[in-house]
């Protein structure tokens, strides 16, 4: 962005204490990452960012956002006065995102929406100039903070948008309006707070609640849930799944150590993507629908797929100290990522006498529901697929109940939260050359420790 503080201080109705000639080109709300010609942005949280100003000035910040009668207004900078700081920054990025006006993507979905976000970046790159949400930036603060980071000539914005209670995705459908709008899929993630996942599919929904008339809603098939909400839609339709009566569906489909393949129904392509999974099958298809939303060809959209990027931490292959290779999944986790892990894990083919390992962590933020989420996972292991199970933290120990009946008990281990280097010791003691080992657990459980020990 480049805007003088002047156009600034009139698009938030307040004014500039200072130089408003001054020239902007960049918003940071962390005065770590300000740099000079950078507008700070003082959030209020655990710590109050109004006490960083000076860090921030010092980093080169030219002028700073100011809450309305916060003491200490500091006088060695511009400075604009404004009743809550977030609400300024999300009305900055909402004037902003009027004034380069590109075509707005919106992408939510209990699991998929980052590997869809970049999947959908990569299929339109090569013919616009497009903008992506950046790590994890799909919240209140995020969304906003990616439209103010875009270039002025961005054609194409790619929002990833997440939410944990209702409501969240309301408002950010009200403050990027976008013009195509995606959901992978509904899970029970976030289920602490929504109790149902009926109401985790009301609150995906809010996505489309300010998509534009001309817009198109594209969305997982499979999901009755979906399904039965997209019927209030007006707008365009499109699915996506592995049923016939998708729009886009697979009819074909081979999984790898390190890619899988596909071919869809309406198609002689074949497509390639570097990830592992039906889950990545299914993501991949809604970026195929996008993709085609905007006149890509499927042979384009094929040769964007198979050469992507995945955003780091997810289903990553790193080679082991012994020679094993190693899955990683450490970012995040869920009842529905867990399985589509496991399974997607249990396709890839061993050598004989060789074994797939799975280590899984607890999986936060599932509130009343965790335990039997947590034992209901054992339908999904099997011990002729999945040959040994490492477990690891409070929760899993609910798994590790539920599967006594399944697994001989040399096969199964569990470990408490704070006998993680017990587990690695016990693993780098079991695993041999040729086995494949998967890490999954929700960030929290910090399995990423583990595996730096194993490479």
């Amino acid at each position: 962005m480049k805007m003088q503080l002047a156009e600034i201080a009139k698009a938030l109705n307040t004014t500039c204490e200072g130089d408003d000639q001054t020239i902007i080109t960049s918003v940071a709300f962390d005065s770590r990452k300000i740099t000079v010609g950078g507008l700070f942005v003082p959030l209020e949280g655990e710590r109050d960012g109004h006490d960083f100003v000076a860090g921030a000035i010092n980093n080169g910040a030219s002028a700073t956002l100011w809450k309305k009668g916060h003491p200490n207004k500091p006088d060695n900078i511009a400075v604009l006065e404004v009743d809550d700081p977030l609400s300024a920054m999300q009305s900055l990025a909402h004037y902003y995102l009027g004034k380069v006006n590109p075509t707005v993507i919106g992408i939510t979905g209990s699991n998929g929406k980052t590997t869809t976000k970049d999947m959908t970046a990569a299929v339109l790159s090569k013919r616009f100039n497009v903008h992506k949400t950046q790590a994890n930036y799909n919240n209140e603060i995020g969304v906003p903070m990616t439209i103010l980071e875009m270039k002025p000539n961005t054609e194409i914005l790619v929002l990833e948008m997440g939410m944990d209670h209702a409501g969240q995705l309301h408002r950010l459908s009200k403050l990027t309006h976008p013009d195509v709008t995606v959901i992978t899929m509904i899970g029970e993630a976030h289920i602490e707070f929504l109790g149902t996942r009926a109401h985790i599919a009301d609150a995906k929904m809010e996505i489309t609640d300010f998509l534009s008339e001309d817009g198109e809603f594209i969305y997982n098939g499979d999901e009755p849930l979906l399904r039965e909400r997209a019927k209030k839609v007006d707008q365009a339709k499109a699915t996506f799944g592995f049923e016939k009566n998708d729009t886009v569906y697979a009819t074909g489909f081979r999984s790898y150590k390190h890619h899988a393949t596909f071919t869809i129904n309406d198609s002689d392509q074949q497509f390639s993507i570097p990830m592992i999974g039906k889950h990545n099958v299914s993501n991949a298809m809604a970026a195929i629908c996008v993709g085609r939303h905007f006149g890509e060809s499927d042979e384009k959209i094929a040769s964007s797929l198979a050469n992507f990027t995945p955003t780091a931490n997810r289903m990553e292959w790193e080679k082991g100290d012994v020679g094993e290779d190693i899955m990683s999944d450490v970012y995040n986790s869920n009842p529905t990522a867990v399985r589509a892990v496991v399974s997607s894990f249990g396709q890839i083919e061993v050598p004989d006498g060789s074994r797939r390992i799975a280590v899984l962590g607890d999986m936060l933020e599932l509130g009343k529901q965790s335990a039997s989420l947590h034992a209901k996972l054992a339908d999904c292991l099997d011990p002729q697929v999945i040959n040994e199970v490492y477990l690891y933290g409070a929760e899993m120990k609910n798994l590790y109940d539920a599967l006594q009946d399944k697994y001989a008990p040399e096969h199964l281990h569990y470990y408490k939260q704070d006998q993680m280097q017990h587990m690695i010791d016990d693993l780098k003691n079991d695993i041999k050359p040729n086995d494949i080992v998967v890490l999954k657990g929700s960030r929290g459980m910090h399995l990423e420790k583990v595996l730096d020990r194993l490479r």
